[in-house]
């Protein structure tokens, strides 16, 4: 599975558990619009540190955080190469 598609799938999987409804996922959706909550974000990136091996947020001190969902799969794409 593609890195794009375990994102994908985990944002939809934590909307349903935590009963939010997502917005139609596009690259430009904002993160803040896609309908989760802080803690559905904590979960979704705890979960992907499970699947992918890692967490580019706590790698990269640096680098901007991720506004839409776009750069947010580019973000985890970049930390798995």
């Amino acid at each position: 599975m593609s890195v794009r598609s375990e994102i994908l799938d985990q944002f939809k999987q934590v909307g349903h558990e935590q009963d939010k409804r997502l917005r139609p996922l596009s690259d430009e959706l904002p993160l803040l619009d896609l309908g989760l909550d802080s803690l559905c974000f904590a979960i979704v990136v705890s979960r992907l540190e499970t699947v992918l091996g890692v967490d580019p947020f706590s790698e990269s001190e640096d680098a901007p955080f991720p506004v839409n969902l776009g750069e947010f799969i580019r973000f985890y794409e970049n930390a798995v190469a």
